[in-house]
């Protein structure tokens, strides 16, 4: 595949994948979720590569979730996956690989941006980054691992605050939860990252790779709570009270949810 949302790069055997597109803050659209899970199967399955690094363009933002811009009722102007848009395989695929993928954060991780930081096996932040979620905000909600799987990490009152209020949290406070593994100074998140891959890679691919099906099965139940929630999120999605959510952002005035909430 010929990448046009995405950077692709192997170096000292770690694959970074960037998320390029800087102008929407790295929000997502369909085509840059298909060109994800091409490119985590390419760094996946490539035996010259011992870490996957995932990471934004950029000083703005990791990732700010679905590109509204691009957000066409359920369709999300693609043509893959429930929803048009296949990130519940962008969310398999970084599971699936067999190698540490670590997410490199710095600016916002907000929403689907959050929950792809919260899936890869590793988060290194900047002091700078700031994580939250704004689905309930928006007309959306992640029904897998973004919210079941979020619980598990965080702890299920967290999560929950998280998801019901849409509230923000820095660096700190988020390490302080266990949404991150480390924090550093965003001129040194670069060199950390690089430091975390360089001893990931000098470790026994093999024994990763068990160790990563291990921990991965305790919570392989979520993929199919996820595939079921993301058929009642396309019906969802074509409903007035989640096109509300879209509106409103675009005519910059508040959402009115329940004014059309059970219409549809």
């Amino acid at each position: 595949m010929t990448y046009e949302d995405l950077l692709y790069d192997v170096r000292d055997h770690t694959a970074t994948i960037t998320l390029n597109r800087p102008e929407v803050m790295n929000a997502f659209r369909a085509r840059t979720c298909m060109e994800l899970v091409e490119a985590f199967q390419t760094a996946g399955y490539d035996p010259d590569v011992g870490a996957i690094v995932l990471t934004g363009s950029g000083e703005r933002a990791f990732c700010t979730g679905g590109d509204q811009s691009d957000h066409e009722g359920s369709g999300y102007g693609g043509s893959r996956g429930v929803i048009g848009m296949p990130i519940d395989e962008v969310h398999s695929v970084i599971r699936d690989v067999p190698k540490p993928v670590v997410a490199k954060v710095r600016g916002y991780a907000i929403g689907g941006g959050n929950v792809l930081a919260t899936i890869c096996d590793l988060t290194v932040a900047a002091d700078t980054a700031v994580f939250g979620q704004v689905g309930p905000k928006m007309g959306s909600v992640d029904p897998g691992f973004g919210t079941a799987y979020l619980a598990r990490v965080v702890g299920e009152k967290k999560a929950r605050e998280m998801w019901f209020l849409c509230r923000r949290y820095p660096a700190a406070e988020a390490l302080e939860m266990g949404l991150v593994n480390h924090v550093v100074p965003e001129p040194a998140l670069d060199a950390e990252v690089d430091a975390w891959c360089a001893e990931l890679v000098e470790r026994s691919p093999t024994a990763i790779a068990l160790a990563k099906r291990s921990f991965n099965a305790d919570t392989e139940s979520i993929r199919g709570i996820g595939s079921l929630g993301m058929q009642g999120l396309a019906l969802y999605y074509g409903t007035a009270e989640s096109r509300e959510g879209g509106e409103a952002l675009r005519e910059k005035r508040s959402p009115e949810f329940r004014k059309h909430a059970g219409k549809g």
